[in-house]
C-alpha cells in the first residue's frame, strides 16, 4: 500500500505539479521600450564583506532611464555604511530604530521606499551582484507583459563541498514548494518570490498597503507575492544575470540557513511539521529503502520512485554544473533538510525562535 501511495505521489509531482523540476524559465537580456524611473533599495546589516561588490554592480547598470540606488544601513556594526560611502553615487540612509512588530529587513526596506518616488522599485539583498544588463531586462519583461512584480532565483554560491552537496537541492525544494509555472499562471493561487531580486511597480505596492502589509513576515518575499498576486500578475524564474556572493563554507552554515525559516514556513505548527515529515519520508526516503531492501512489487516500485526522483533533480544539477550521478543521493540530501526543519522546530519550542543578524524573532529579542 505504501509503495503504491509513493508511486502515485511521484506521478503527480512529475506530471501534474507545474513541471517544478524544470530549469527555467530564465530571462534573456533585453532593453525596455520605455525606461521609467527605478529606485533600487538595498537593506544592509553587517554586510561589509559583500557591500562594495553588490553596490558597485548596481551603480554600473546599463539602464537607459533614471536610476537611484538607496542603501539603508540597518544598525551595522562592521563599517558597512562607511564602505558604501566610498562609492560614487549611492544614497546612504541610516535606518531608524525598528518599531515593535516589524522584521528588521522590512523596516529598512520601508524606509528606503519612502525616500524615493520612482515608478519601479528593485528590492535586492546586499550580497547579490548584478550583470550590467540585469535591471533593463527586468523592467523590459515587466513592461512587455504588464506584470506587477518580477522576481528571480539568483544563482547561488556552489563552490565549497557543502555548497556543491546541498545548494542545488535548496533550489530544487524551493521549486517543489513554489512551482514557477504555477506562480506565473494568473489562474493559479500559488504565489511565490525569491528575495534576492524583486522588481515591483510602486502602484502595486501602494495597492496592497505598502511594505507595512507584511511588516512582521519572516519569509518576506513569498508574503509579498501572496499580497500582490490577487490583484495583478507576477512572474518568478531563474536568473542568469544575478548571483549571490554569500558563501556557505560548511554544512553547519547551510543547516543554520535552513533552520532559520523552515519552521516558520510551516506556520510554527507541530501538526504541519509532523505531516510534512511523514510526507517527505514517503516521497524521498521510502523509494531507496524499498529498492534496496524490498522484494517483488515493492522493490520494483522503489526503483521506479528512486529513478523518477533522480531524473527530476537532473535539470537543477545541470544548472549548477554538478555531476549527474549525484541525483541518486537526493534521499540523503532530503534527510539533511528534514533534520534541519525538525531542528528549527526544536529551537522554536526551546524559546530560541528565529535568529538572524543578531536579532531574535518569535522568541526573546536580542
Amino acid at each position: 500500500m505504501l509503495a503504491g501511495l509513493m508511486l502515485a505521489a511521484w506521478a503527480y509531482l512529475l506530471f501534474l505539479h507545474g513541471k517544478f523540476w524544470q530549469s527555467g524559465p530564465e530571462l534573456r537580456p533585453m532593453l525596455p521600450a520605455n525606461a521609467p524611473p527605478v529606485a533600487v533599495v538595498v537593506p544592509a546589516r553587517d554586510e561589509a564583506a559583500t557591500i562594495a561588490a553588490s553596490l558597485g554592480s548596481l551603480l554600473a547598470q546599463d539602464y537607459p532611464g533614471p536610476l537611484q540606488v538607496v542603501l539603508v544601513d540597518d544598525g551595522s556594526s562592521d563599517g558597512t555604511a562607511e564602505i558604501a560611502a566610498r562609492l560614487p553615487g549611492p544614497i546612504i540612509m541610516a535606518g531608524s530604530p525598528r518599531p515593535a512588530g516589524w522584521a528588521g529587513k522590512l523596516w529598512a526596506v520601508h524606509q528606503g521606499i519612502a525616500a524615493t518616488d520612482a515608478a519601479y522599485l528593485l528590492l535586492t539583498d546586499a550580497d547579490i551582484t548584478h550583470d550590467p544588463r540585469h535591471l533593463a531586462t527586468l523592467v523590459a519583461h515587466a513592461e512587455r507583459h504588464g506584470l506587477d512584480m518580477v522576481s528571480e532565483m539568483v544563482a547561488l554560491n556552489c563552490e565549497s563541498l557543502a555548497e556543491r552537496a546541498l545548494i542545488p537541492a535548496f533550489v530544487y525544494f524551493f521549486q517543489l514548494l513554489y512551482p514557477f509555472a504555477k506562480v506565473n499562471d494568473p489562474m493559479s493561487a500559488v504565489a511565490g518570490a525569491a528575495g534576492g531580486t524583486i522588481l515591483i511597480r510602486r502602484r502595486a505596492l501602494t495597492r496592497i498597503g505598502g511594505i507595512a502589509a507584511i511588516q512582521g513576515a519572516l519569509i518576506d518575499d513569498c508574503a509579498l507575492a501572496a499580497k500582490v498576486k490577487p490583484g495583478g500578475r507576477i512572474w518568478l524564474g531563474h536568473s542568469g544575470l544575478a548571483r549571490s556572493i554569500r558563501p556557505y563554507p560548511d554544512f553547519a552554515d547551510i543547516w543554520r540557513m535552513v533552520a532559520r525559516s523552515a519552521y516558520v514556513q510551516l506556520r510554527l505548527s507541530p501538526r504541519l511539521l509532523a505531516g510534512s515529515t511523514l510526507g517527505l519520508a514517503l516521497i524521498f526516503l521510502l523509494p531507496p529503502w524499498l529498492a534496496l531492501f524490498g522484494a517483488g512489487w515493492a522493490q520494483l516500485a522503489g526503483w521506479l520512485g528512486w529513478v523518477g526522483m533522480a531524473a527530476s533533480f537532473v535539470p537543477t544539477l545541470t544548472r549548477y554544473r554538478q555531476p549527474l550521478w549525484s541525483a541518486l543521493l537526493l534521499p540523503a540530501i532530503a534527510l539533511f533538510y528534514m533534520a534541519a526543519t525538525i531542528g528549527s522546530a526544536i529551537d522554536h519550542h526551546r524559546g530560541r525562535g528565529v535568529v538572524w543578524k543578531s536579532r531574535a524573532y518569535g522568541g526573546p529579542r536580542a
